[in-house]
């Protein structure tokens, strides 16, 4: 967990309390339901089934303050992931297309990544049980939030890579997509960014993944690649391509003049991977352009 400032014991009153703060207040009166906890001239109210157990008349309590479900201040002993002025993965729990994503942040209550803060494509959304980097904000009624970190906050936690990380494999997980590819933080805090060329499948926000590190660049960061190493991919793309053509009487209305996005729908390959796996099975001689087809040369007995 990435946390930007540790919650700390309140020394002076606030004037007025806030969703998101953790704070020490006092038990100032009991009802069959709960607890009215105070701390200077403000109340807020603990339910019983936020409570870790009977709580006796002046006793100081560690709260966290959050709006429950009918949109009321109030206060839970259970201490969330991340609070106001922190930052942390959180796992996805449940979706709402008209209200974006919702995460554990260790209480009840689950926390809200609105909507505007989402790809505007919905297969780039997160899905459940995937991971958000996120801090929290309030919406203008106080409410709390959740918002994917910025890419400031991101310089903050990550780490310089060196050399050494060059064809190692790791695991990363998305932070952001873009039209180019995605930003991912491997699980060593390492910045890494995946063109689509090198993804084997579209990838989407909160999505964790076992990627190979392609290229260190000088200022610490990575790039990295979906696919295998190119001697191995060549190979497994030739193969591709082979059991294509012998499923189809050994031929295919494909070659190396095809438009890119043709091949990409058909092939999920770019177009320079079809080209080099085009190349190695006609420098093998098993295959054959012809009239704008590629074809499979019989091989005689």
């Amino acid at each position: 967990m990435y946390k930007g400032q540790k919650p700390v014991r309140n020394s002076v009153a606030p004037s007025r309390l806030q969703a998101g703060t953790i704070l020490f207040m006092t038990v100032a009166r009991k009802t069959d339901i709960g607890y009215f906890l105070k701390t200077g001239a403000d109340e807020v109210f603990l339910h019983k089934n936020e409570s870790h157990g009977p709580l006796d008349m002046n006793e100081e309590v560690e709260v966290f303050l959050y709006h429950d479900h009918e949109n009321r201040l109030a206060a839970t002993m259970d201490l969330p992931y991340v609070g106001m002025g922190e930052y942390g993965w959180l796992e996805v729990v449940d979706l709402s297309s008209k209200m974006g994503v919702f995460l554990d942040n260790g209480i009840n209550k689950h926390l809200l990544v609105f909507i505007d803060d989402l790809p505007k494509l919905r297969d780039e959304w997160p899905r459940p049980g995937d991971r958000l980097l996120v801090a929290l904000k309030q919406d203008k009624q106080g409410r709390m939030l959740a918002k994917p970190v910025t890419e400031q906050e991101v310089l903050q936690i990550s780490v310089q890579a060196d050399e050494s990380m060059r064809n190692k494999n790791v695991e990363a997980t998305v932070y952001k997509v873009i039209a180019a590819g995605a930003f991912l933080l491997t699980e060593d805090d390492h910045i890494m960014f995946i063109h689509r060329d090198e993804m084997t499948e579209r990838m989407r926000l909160g999505q964790t993944v076992r990627c190979r590190v392609s290229f260190v660049r000088e200022d610490g960061r990575l790039n990295g690649s979906m696919r295998e190493r190119k001697e191995v991919q060549y190979g497994e793309d030739a193969e591709k391509l082979l059991r294509y053509m012998n499923n189809r009487d050994g031929a295919m209305p494909y070659t190396d003049k095809t438009d890119a996005d043709i091949i990409q729908d058909k092939f999920q390959m770019s177009k320079s991977s079809f080209k080099r796996a085009l190349g190695k099975l006609m420098k093998e001689r098993k295959v054959e352009q012809v009239d704008g087809w590629t074809k499979v040369i019989k091989q005689e007995d």
